[in-house]
């Protein structure tokens, strides 16, 4: 049996992103998907994450970051790969 591929993503969100309870929605889709990363806001506005785990979850959680939770209006993801986070497990870090 072959090893799953691994993607790592860089996503910055853009739209009504703050103060909707965002950054809560990613990190709890991230571990229901047992991806490793975090999530934090942005002094610009948007929410920045880096994901990385098996690339069928990882395109599950972008999925899911496009829609956001109730509340957000996400316009916009952008994606860019990134290295692996050095740390397993997901956390919220403070905004940058």
């Amino acid at each position: 049996m072959a090893e799953e591929e691994i993607t790592s993503l860089r996503l910055r969100i853009e739209g009504f992103v703050q103060g909707v309870g965002y950054r809560a929605f990613a990190a709890a889709e991230a571990r229901r998907l047992g991806l490793s990363g975090w999530v934090r806001n942005r002094a610009d506005r948007t929410v920045e994450a880096l994901v990385s785990g098996g690339t069928k979850n990882v395109e599950v959680f972008v999925a899911a970051c496009m829609r956001g939770p109730v509340g957000a209006r996400v316009e916009n993801v952008e994606l860019r790969n990134a290295e692996a986070p050095a740390e397993q497990g997901f956390r919220q870090r403070p905004t940058l």
